[in-house]
């Protein structure tokens, strides 16, 4: 955890430093596309371990995807159609981890493109993507800064994306007017963390404490909850916890008598959560990510092909297993897809070229690349996202808030609560 590491005496920066010589030292070729008939994508991920939930599912949903293309007649480049292969690597959310497995992906099995969570394991590879030129993406736009120009978020765009659920909460349920917040202290709770104070300022709705930032390895937390509710708010708010932590939280609050709202970025495996608690309890429960059979993700403004067919198709093959990150990778690959075909190479500078070529087809509609505010460069695509909440035990797209427009109102209250988390660009490099 890059918290632990500044703590040891390790910067971040001086991390970054170290892992270069070795990668340098690695002398990685320069990056060409897969021989053959077949393009090799990497999937370089958590498949096991805590935070596994946020990658498996994502891998379980590229293979479908890949049989899908592959199908169709694969991917169709300047000098003929290639099917694709993912080839995966488990980083364990580990970043030397994540180094040799970006290594090896490029060197030894030459794929074309590199998918990650990101987070805490980007600094591992970051010098490796430095070294080759190779194209990464990241579900974590917190990990974009200039240094790193082959770095792009083309799905997903945690933690801002949180704002608009904080937005819709106080414009339907304004009697809710004071919340607290618990997060994991690392690099996927803090950036959130910030974000959260930033919608709940914005929104009027006043913090009764300071966020409460659990240790990673904490697996009691009768305590964490006991604190929460004791100054009786009105939203507890879970933050980016993992599956992990946000499921015994909900079970602690349902112990432990909670009657109000909570708000949470994920609620993977939600079913579960009901099974442990109650429909009743779980109604109402606001997070932003939806079951893709929902009515909603019909809509003509939806860039995911056949999104309640693929749903079926996930469930069918693993199920009780769909999660926040079962679709993102996939939906990556539509991007990357079209921007290989509109350059006619899976070259990496010429596919990034493409893909950033004018408005970006973004699962929710179309989106701009954003973000030097913020993140120090134009490499997340930002546009809507959808407000998803539990109704009679099944999740349901309330609303989809564009993320700009709350940004063009409130951009200031954000940098300033990254800026106290030492969570802008200048301030993680």
């Amino acid at each position: 955890m890059i918290s632990k590491i500044v703590k040891s005496g390790l910067t971040r920066r001086t991390f970054l430093k170290s892992t270069a010589v070795t990668a340098m030292s690695a002398g990685l070729p320069a990056a060409s596309l897969a021989a053959g008939s077949t393009i090799k994508i990497g999937f370089l991920a958590p498949l096991t371990g805590a935070v596994a939930a946020w990658g498996k599912p994502g891998l379980d949903g590229c293979q479908i995807w890949a049989e899908r293309v592959n199908a169709a007649g694969g991917i169709k480049l300047g000098d003929g159609s290639y099917d694709v292969e993912f080839v995966s690597y488990d980083n364990e959310y580990d970043p030397a981890k994540a180094r040799t497995g970006a290594t090896k992906l490029i060197r030894e099995d030459g794929v074309s493109f590199i998918m990650m969570l990101g987070g805490d394991t980007w600094p591992g590879v970051q010098p490796v993507a430095d070294k080759t030129g190779m194209l990464f993406s990241t579900l974590l736009p917190s990990d974009l800064s200039p240094d790193s120009n082959t770095l792009i978020a083309p799905a997903e765009v945690h933690p801002i994306y949180n704002v608009t659920g904080v937005e819709w909460l106080a414009e339907n349920k304004p009697e809710l007017k004071t919340a607290v917040m618990c997060a994991q202290d690392d690099a996927l709770g803090l950036p959130s963390v910030a974000t959260y104070l930033a919608a709940f300022e914005a929104a009027g709705i006043e913090m009764l404490d300071e966020p409460l930032l659990f240790d990673p390895a904490t697996t009691d937390f009768a305590p964490v909850v006991t604190r929460l509710i004791s100054k009786a708010p009105d939203i507890v708010c879970l933050d980016t916890c993992y599956s992990d932590y946000v499921h015994p939280i909900a079970e602690q609050l349902f112990q432990q008598g909670f009657k109000g709202q909570i708000i949470s970025c994920t609620a993977d495996f939600y079913d579960q959560m009901i099974a442990k608690t109650s429909e009743e309890f779980m109604e109402g429960f606001v997070f932003q990510f939806p079951d893709f059979d929902d009515p909603a993700l019909n809509g003509d403004n939806i860039n995911f092909t056949d999104p309640n067919g693929f749903y079926e198709e996930f469930n069918t093959r693993h199920p009780g297993q769909w999660g926040a990150v079962s679709w993102e990778y996939a939906s990556i690959m539509d991007l990357w897809k079209a921007a290989a075909e509109k350059a006619g190479s899976a070259s990496p500078d010429a596919v990034a070229a493409a893909m950033k070529e004018g408005k970006g087809k973004h699962a929710f509609g179309d989106a701009e690349w954003w973000g030097t505010e913020l993140f120090g460069i134009d490499n997340a695509l930002v546009g809507d996202w959808p407000v998803v909440a539990i109704e009679s035990g099944k999740a349901r797209i309330k609303e989809f808030r564009s993320i700009p427009d709350w940004y063009a109102k409130h951009g200031d209250l954000l940098i300033k609560h990254m800026q106290a988390y030492d969570q802008m660009w200048d301030q993680r490099s």
